[in-house]
């Protein structure tokens, strides 16, 4: 230690500039004897005012200098920062998410990009990235935690590389060792060999058997009484039913994630606050389902996409539209709308069903596409939709809904309208059915149609004429391509 304590006094005194603190000190190190065995070790701070990053609030930057004993003029300098990363701005109208897994854990060392956690909000899940490759020192929330835009979530220490985090796992494994081997301390007393516990057994029963007894005798024992008779047993009560008898009656109590309670919250606010109506027709699929036996496999050897009937449907309720406009309009405006919107634009929400819950991503100025371009829309949204990658974007808007529950086996239903939105189209199963075509019976693929509008701005005339009018363009899908 003298020799550490030699060098450690003609380092400058502090507030010294710290590159005029590491000069000064490489230039007493030079002029000391330095024992091979030891090493010195100089520290210097110095703060960040400001990052460059909207995730952080602060940063603190530390630097430490390494020298080597070997070699006094070989300087090693290592400088790290703690930087702390803040729950991130999701979206205009989101402002907090529950905190559902952290993928990393304190000590782990993270490249730059690498996901962190993951929030779950009202429509989508929100991953959080590392801003800068570091060391996490520091979780500020725990998993399941509500947390709020601009809250701290977890501290970083930049710099470093992946081996000091596998150090500092090991000295932990080492030091969680240690109280183990300390239980195992060979001068602790040992318990006598067998013997000397029979012998010292064997000892003490002798001994107590030499001693005289000093007890009083035993008293005389009572008179019996009498024996009374006994009392009548009762009959029997019916066993209770057999647990056995009943099968498995477990019951299972999960939690609501932040989507299926904000999808509960929005259906019950439709209902309360829309004037709901449904109206119901048919359709004969037949011309539909001949031109798309016509041109699949030309359209999938062409585009790479598969042709269905979603994008026939969407282009029949855009040309439709431009016949009733109030069904692509809203209500807006304070103590329940005073005002409606009516737009030259069609974004169709597409109903998609996922594992957390059903969500609508928008097909953005639908008016514009054609079937080919719809269809192309539709596949990659559900695909997004399926691999959980939604963004807040996709879902965001709309003016009309679209959702078919005939591909999972309906045949009737009302669907709910999606506020701010004035209408939505239920689509069902095909099915064949008994119909009369020009006075005789045939068999055709029919499917109902439900149209659930807002009787507040939809007049039942308008919403049926709307309706007929998609039928009509389903049942003749020429009109659709010359458009009329």
């Amino acid at each position: 230690m003298a020799c550490r304590r030699l060098a450690m006094r003609r380092l400058p005194l502090a507030g010294a500039s710290p590159c005029a603190s590491r000069m000064s000190t490489a230039a007493a190190l030079s002029a000391t004897s330095v024992s091979p065995c030891r090493q010195a070790s100089i520290r210097s701070y110095s703060r960040l005012s400001q990052y460059n990053g909207g995730l952080l609030g602060s940063a603190s930057r530390k630097s430490q200098q390494f020298v080597n004993a070997s070699s006094i003029f070989n300087v090693q300098v290592r400088s790290y920062a703690d930087m702390v990363v803040k729950v991130p701005t999701m979206a205009e109208s989101i402002s907090e998410g529950t905190l559902k897994q952290f993928s990393k854990q304190v000590g782990d060392f993270v490249h730059q990009d690498e996901e962190i956690a993951t929030i779950e909000t009202d429509k989508v899940d929100v991953t959080v990235n590392a801003p800068e490759a570091g060391t996490i020192t520091e979780f500020f929330a725990k998993e399941e935690d509500t947390v709020v835009v601009g809250q701290d979530l977890f501290k970083l220490e930049l710099g470093g590389a992946p081996a000091e985090g596998n150090e500092k796992k090991e000295m932990a494994g080492e030091e969680s060792k240690a109280p183990a081997d300390a239980s195992q301390d060979p001068g602790s007393k040992q318990a006598p060999p067998k013997e000397e516990r029979e012998e010292s057994g064997s000892a003490s029963e002798t001994k107590q058997e030499s001693t005289p007894s000093s007890s009083p005798p035993p008293a005389p024992e009572p008179p019996k009484q009498a024996e009374q008779p006994k009392p009548k047993a009762e009959p029997p009560k019916p066993a209770a039913p057999s647990k056995e008898g009943l099968g498995n009656r477990e019951e299972k109590r999960v939690k609501m994630n932040r989507m299926r309670l904000r999808i509960a919250e929005r259906l019950k606010q439709s209902q309360n606050t829309a004037a709901s109506l449904t109206t119901f027709n048919e359709v004969d699929m037949s011309a539909l389902m001949e031109l798309r036996k016509l041109y699949k496999d030309k359209v999938l050897d062409k585009t790479g996409i598969k042709l269905g009937f979603m994008s026939a449907f969407t282009r029949a309720c855009v040309l439709a539209s431009r016949d009733v406009p109030a069904v692509n309009a809203s209500i807006e405006g304070p103590n329940g709308g005073d005002t409606i919107v009516y737009r030259d634009y069609v974004d169709v929400s597409v109903a998609v069903a996922t594992e957390k819950g059903l969500v609508t991503p928008v097909v953005r100025n639908a008016e514009a596409l054609d079937f080919v371009g719809i269809e192309k829309a539709i596949a990659e949204l559900g695909k997004k939709a399926r691999d959980g990658k939604l963004t807040i974007e996709d879902m965001a808007g709309g003016t009309f809904t679209i959702s078919n529950g005939g591909v999972f086996g309906s045949l009737y239903g009302t669907p709910i309208i999606n506020l701010p939105q004035t209408a939505v189209l239920g689509l069902h199963a095909i099915k064949d059915r008994p119909v009369a075509v020009n006075g005789k019976v045939e068999i055709r693929p029919m499917m109902y149609l439900a149209l659930t509008y807002d009787h507040r701005l939809l007049d039942g005339r308008e919403a049926v004429t709307f309706l007929i009018k998609v039928k009509d363009y389903i049942e003749d899908p020429r009109r659709m391509l010359l458009g009329v």
